[in-house]
């Protein structure tokens, strides 16, 4: 990921306020969009996909789906299922292929997503989350790609 022209980098400094800027990325997501989360263990990646699902409205918990690799939580309102994939354990595209996920009608978020998951397409946004050694504060940087995010803002501070 490259920061630049279209790039939001926020300070999180708990995770409530991590799920609140989930939603807030929510709120710009429809069905067939990627995002890609990368971050050491312990980051915050499922909590901004707990706050991402909350602003979808699925169905849940959600909770991380390292070993299960993928988990579906449906819409409860009519919008698009939230595909929740932890690449983590997959060995590269393929693995990820084999899944046959409905990446066209939901929403998909992969953890640990780089060098695996870019192939399935050109647009999206890719995330990453830096946590402090020091404190609990996170630093975040949303990046879109592809024609889908061209100009795109996120307005207001996490």
């Amino acid at each position: 990921m490259t920061a630049g022209e279209g790039a939001h980098t926020f300070e999180v400094p708990t995770a409530v306020r991590m799920q609140a800027l989930g939603r807030r990325i929510a709120a710009r997501l429809r069905a067939g969009d990627l995002v890609l989360l990368s971050g050491d263990l312990g980051a915050g990646k499922t909590t901004l996909t707990q706050g991402v699902a909350a602003g979808l409205d699925v169905r849940g918990p959600v909770t991380s789906p390292t070993f299960v690799i993928a988990r579906l939580h449906p819409s409860l309102r009519g919008g698009p299922p939230l595909v929740h994939v932890d690449a983590y354990r997959l060995g590269g595209p393929a693995e990820l292929d084999d899944l046959d996920l409905p990446l066209q009608e939901g929403v998909t978020v992969v953890e640990w997503g780089g060098g695996i998951a870019e192939g399935l397409s050109p647009d999206r946004l890719e995330v990453s989350i830096r946590r402090r050694p020091a404190d609990e504060r996170r630093t975040v940087t949303v990046v879109g790609l592809g024609r889908r995010w061209q100009g795109w803002r996120l307005i207001t501070s996490a």
